[in-house]
């Protein structure tokens, strides 16, 4: 990847049990100064994160010049899976999804279970492929090479900061300020 060029790294904010809708972050983000931020609501446990991060993208002025989507995992809002091939299909921008620990699929699985439409959601998490280790992350990387994924999130200490960033900003403006490890 081209040195300067434009991240988005994306997260979920805090909710609980009775939210019904979950604020998502975008952190536009290059050579390590925010250049914008994005947001949309998704539905918790719904089936809605894709459209909505597809719409939250191209409704964007960033639009022509987000080089990488990095997101922090490939659900947000409890078991919203985000389709991570259409992502990248739609919006022709590589999408990488990131862990702190390695996605245990069959606990995950086991969760799906509990909601409507769970083996389609299953589904599309497997077409995904395999999270691969990359320093401190598991990546799912659609759209690029591994090597140059793994190089981009190698220049990270642990999680990139542009999801860091996001998921500050999104604690900061749901529970008054920022809290957590991402």
């Amino acid at each position: 990847m081209k040195a300067g060029a434009r991240v988005l790294g994306i997260d979920d904010s805090p909710f609980t049990r009775k939210n019904n809708r979950v604020l998502v972050i975008g952190v536009v983000w290059r050579d390590g100064v925010v250049e914008g931020i994005l947001s949309t609501y998704i539905k918790r446990d719904g089936v809605d994160s894709t459209e909505k991060l597809i719409e939250m993208i191209k409704d964007s002025k960033f639009n022509q010049q987000i080089r990488l989507i990095l997101l922090h995992s490939a659900t947000l809002g409890g078991f919203n899976v985000v389709d991570l091939r259409k992502l990248n299909r739609t919006l022709s921008i590589p999408v990488i999804a990131i862990t702190r620990k390695k996605p245990d699929m069959e606990k995950v699985g086991v969760a799906l279970r509990n909601l409507p439409g769970w083996e389609r959601r299953m589904e599309i998490l497997k077409s995904t492929g395999k999270a691969v280790k990359c320093g401190k992350v598991y990546a799912q990387i659609v759209g690029m090479e591994e090597g140059e994924a793994r190089r981009f999130l190698l220049s990270f200490k642990g999680i990139p900061e542009p999801v860091r960033l996001a998921h500050l900003i999104g604690s900061g403006v749901v529970r008054g300020e920022s809290d957590g490890r991402v």
